[in-house]
């Protein structure tokens, strides 16, 4: 078979075999979905069992699998196997330590035979869910977890076997869920197992099209964009949306596409993403105009593909309500490209934390261009150092945030955005160049005109007239250093009031701004505000006042 017509991870793979570099890979990542397979000139679709059965060990003698449902189960070569005396006494097969010591000696047993002359036999083995055999354990204290993982690690290392016509796979599907003997293995490789690419998907819509002529009946010219249009969803997702859109009669349409996309990707990723629609763009973003001239230009440059100078990601710090979530919105919204919001992937089970962004990393690297949104980053990316307080997680976050946000393969296809208002808490190291190159601050206003305007801005947006001719009156009462959030606040007050009360506006807008009482002190709002100014990338996006005389950082 040629190897182009296999995809890269499974050429490397046979690479790593033939050359003798390794026996033993653990295959991670995407191992729960749909194939392609190449075959006698055809493709199909399958499993990855299917994968490794009839594409990668087709003319292997011996073939076994172990799961903890179906045990140690003969997939291939049953009389070769049953010529093994042992394989005919009472092993118990089933529970996990007697399974792979049963496997072991049925290597060993093998490996001897082909020592005294005998015709060696090609033996090919897998287990699935292998985080279910040999997990990650908190210590080192578990001494049965860790013999039988030896044993599973002694596959890979030991001499006699790696002369043999051996090869194991172990299936997870997250390298951290599995036991640290086996992942830090010199002798293993661990192979990702990615979500399927454009060509990919294109391909399986070809094969899978005339089995579904109803769901697409108005795509059928128009698979290609189709396809383009749901990568970052697997192929058993993209197949149970033709399922059910072909019972229900239901054709799909190119303009449902974006909703139902989003919908499989956040049902794959479990929660731990949503995708944030937003129709705003920079327009809808009051004031900050040096900053939106800025942020449009790097638009321009992704949309050209011009990436030399493209940020690889964004910090927007500023004092708690200036609005950071609203502005990652406008600039999703005129960029036009899909912001992922990373939500809490953080678990109480050992390894299931560093699991989780795993799995969201696996996620964004195949959707193409896209934000991905931080918010509370000073809370979500760990520390370098953490203490021994949880064991060393806050850290292992740190360092997969670090190397993932660092991976210059992603630039032109992920942009980081770090939201904070304690910008000082984040590790220098993620917010230095290369992985943070545009650092935007956000302030309140710093005029009563300033204030006024912006008032105005969102009391309309309740269908509340405030008259531009009113601000000569109310100018000594528009409150300082207004943020978005405090005037909303206000807003919505004014609606309330105008419609319980029944009073005139103007009545109850000087009512509500003589009572007005700032949500936050104004200690922790000049602390951070003078944050903002020292975090910021380009003294051009600090307004005047606060490059006269900014706020003292201080102790809150």
């Amino acid at each position: 078979m040629s190897s182009s017509a296999l995809p890269q991870w499974a050429a490397e793979l046979i690479a790593l075999y033939e050359s003798h570099a390794a026996n033993q890979f653990i295959l991670y990542g995407n191992v729960g979905d749909h194939f392609l397979l190449p075959l006698g000139g055809q493709t199909a679709l399958g499993t990855i069992d299917d994968f490794l059965l009839k594409v990668l060990m087709p003319r292997f003698d011996v073939i076994l699998s172990y799961d903890l449902g179906n045990g140690l189960r003969v997939e291939k070569g049953g009389e070769i196997f049953s010529q093994w005396r042992s394989a005919q006494e009472s092993i118990d097969r089933r529970s996990p330590r007697g399974a792979i010591e049963a496997l072991t000696l049925y290597f060993r047993y093998a490996s001897n035979l082909a020592l005294l002359g005998q015709k060696p036999v090609q033996i090919g083995c897998f287990i699935r869910a292998a985080q279910l055999v040999a997990p990650a354990v908190p210590g080192a204290l578990n001494y049965d977890l860790n013999a039988l993982a030896s044993l599973m690690r002694e596959w890979a290392a030991d001499k006699a076997l790696r002369r043999t016509s051996l090869v194991t796979f172990l299936l997870v599907d997250n390298l951290n869920d599995l036991h640290p003997l086996l992942v830090n293995n010199p002798s293993a490789a661990a192979i990702k197992l990615p979500l399927p690419s454009v060509a990919e998907m294109e391909r399986a819509f070809a094969i899978l099209a005339p089995g579904y002529p109803t769901a697409l009946s108005e795509c059928a010219d128009s698979l290609p964009a189709v396809a383009a249009q749901l990568t970052g969803a697997t192929l058993c997702s993209t197949e149970n949306m033709l399922k059910l859109a072909e019972h229900r009669r239901e054709p799909l349409r190119p303009a449902n596409l974006v909703k139902l996309k989003k919908a499989l990707v956040e049902k794959e990723c479990n929660g731990l993403i949503e995708f944030i629609e937003s129709p705003r763009t920079l327009d809808d973003l009051h004031g900050q105009e040096k900053l939106k001239e800025w942020l449009r230009q790097d638009i321009a440059l992704w949309k050209e593909n011009d990436l030399r100078s493209m940020p690889m990601g964004y910090l927007i710090c500023g004092p708690v309500g200036t609005g950071k979530t609203y502005m990652v919105e406008c600039l999703a919204g005129e960029a036009g490209v899909p912001v992922v919001k990373i939500k809490n992937f953080r678990d109480k089970w050992v390894g299931s934390t560093e699991g989780n962004l795993e799995t969201i990393f696996r996620l964004l690297q195949a959707l193409g261009r896209c934000f991905v949104f931080i918010d509370e980053a000073d809370q979500a990316l760990g520390r370098r150092d953490a203490g021994s307080n949880d064991a060393g997680l806050s850290g292992r976050v740190y360092s997969m945030f670090a190397k993932e946000m660092s991976n210059t393969a992603n630039r032109g296809k992920i942009v980081w955005i770090l939201a904070s208002s304690r910008p000082d808490l984040i590790e220098v190291d993620l917010k230095r160049p290369g992985r943070v190159d545009v650092k935007i601050p956000i302030f309140p206003t710093t005029t009563p005109e300033e204030g006024f305007a912006l008032l105005r801005v969102l009391a309309k947006r309740l269908d509340l007239q405030i008259a531009e001719t009113d601000f000569p009156a109310l100018r000594d009462l528009i409150p300082p250093l207004l943020t978005p959030g405090a005037a909303e606040t206000l807003a919505i007050k004014l609606y309330r009031n105008v419609k319980t009360s029944g009073a005139p506006l103007d009545e109850v807008l000087r009512r509500a701004l003589t009572g007005y009482q700032s949500a936050v002190a104004r200690e922790i709002m000049d602390f951070q505000i003078g944050l903002a100014v020292s975090e910021a990338s380009d003294i051009d996006f600090v307004p005047e006042v606060f490059r006269i005389a900014p706020a003292t950082p201080g102790s809150r």
